[in-house]
């Protein structure tokens, strides 16, 4: 049995090594930190829902009809009256005749590539897409081609001679970078080649589009265009869980051949309940979505005047760029000298060469938070930001 310790010493000296915060009290822009109360910039919660009364009600008031967990798998008798509404809402939010719930993301997107491809296929993935995309082409046995970064004349090559059944896989918005994928380009090419556009949509949903239905509705597109849909609710939605979105014969196909689906106790039926009003919170309350596209554009306009390396994006994630991991963790624990918390972003989650300061933004937060984390980050070590 080989020792662990000079593995983890590595980490250390290359500064990879990562460590976990106790975080106290309730989800908001304001937390208490390993005891110190910090103003944080690096939650997913992008609507401010994760700490919202009315979603906690309908958790607890779950929990007393349905109490604290499912007891068994969808398929035995774990798929309750809540989960199932929360299906039909999902579907209807979507704008698609079905959807299914997944535990997390990361199952989701394990369970769908694995029910559509297989060995004889093809998968391909944007070379930025979450390690759940990569790992789900990987373990599906399909033959797995990676396209560089939003290069749709890239994906055509890769596409070129392909066998089998050919699934193209993108996040929607890409979670390290928060730029929106190519989606229309990507839907021409994959009618070319008569492929699957998959779409994981977890950082999109709740955030962009009409009425947060995501980075599909920002672009224009539907069923027609990507069949396969994927979200998550442990974000905008501020809740747990992941789902899966598309045509009756798709979602039935991942119900019966999907592994993480069909071998998993579902969710407690009180999150669902919980994730119900956050969907309908989250479609009704529109300025939410515009106080978050204000806090952006004050933030953009800022770095901009303090020349700060800040990366192309739109959406609620603004990368600060500081190329090596060991400048990330420096400037980390400046900003967290003054109170501000945001996660130093280190490969192999992002690039070599390109760790980062991921800024997130909630519609909880104000534009004085904004104006105290300009002011943090202009003071870093100027070796720094040069």
């Amino acid at each position: 049995m080989r020792d662990l310790a000079p593995d983890l010493q590595r980490r250390r000296d290359e500064a990879l090594y990562r460590t976990r915060r106790v975080v106290q009290g309730r989800a908001g822009p304001e937390i208490v930190v390993d005891g110190e109360r910090m103003l944080a910039f690096c939650s997913n919660d992008y609507l401010g829902l994760a700490g919202d009364a009315r979603v906690a009600d309908a958790m607890v008031r779950g929990v007393e009809t349905y109490g604290v967990g499912s007891g068994a798998a969808h398929l035995v008798t774990g798929h309750v009256a809540a989960h199932h509404a929360l299906e039909e809402e999902l579907a209807e939010f979507t704008g698609r005749p079905r959807a299914v719930l997944f535990s997390t993301g990361y199952m989701a997107n394990l369970g769908v590539i694995g029910a559509l491809a297989g060995r004889g296929d093809s998968v391909f993935a944007d070379r930025l897409n979450h390690a759940s995309l990569i790992d789900g082409a990987l373990l599906s046995g399909a033959r797995f081609r990676r396209y560089a970064h939003a290069d749709t004349a890239a994906l055509e090559a890769r596409m070129a001679g392909a066998g089998g059944e050919r699934l193209v896989a993108t996040d929607g918005v890409f979670s390290m970078d928060g730029d929106v994928a190519p989606l229309p380009d990507l839907v021409k090419t994959c009618r070319r080649h008569g492929a699957w556009l998959m779409v994981d949509d977890a950082h999109g949903l709740g955030v962009l589009g009409d009425g947060g239905r995501g980075s599909l509705a920002h672009s224009g597109l539907g069923l027609d265009d990507v069949p396969v849909l994927v979200g998550t609710l442990g974000k905008a939605f501020g809740t747990f869980g992941a789902f899966v979105a598309g045509s009756e014969d798709l979602v039935e196909m991942v119900i019966q051949r999907a592994r993480p689906y069909i071998y998993t106790t579902a969710p407690p039926p009180s999150v669902a309940a919980a994730t119900r009003v956050g969907l309908r919170i989250a479609a009704a309350e529109q300025w939410r979505r515009e106080k978050l596209a204000a806090l952006v554009r004050r933030f953009r306009d800022g770095a901009r005047q303090l020349a700060l390396p800040i990366m192309d994006s739109q959406t609620p994630i603004q990368p600060v760029v500081a190329e090596s991991a060991a400048r990330a963790i420096n400037w980390s624990r400046n900003l967290e000298a003054s109170g501000i918390l945001v996660t130093a972003i280190r490969p192999p989650t992002v690039p070599d060469g390109s760790a980062r300061l991921r800024v997130t933004f909630s519609a909880l937060h104000e534009e004085a938070h904004v104006d105290r984390l300009l002011d943090a980050l202009s003071a870093l070590p100027r070796g720094d930001l040069a």
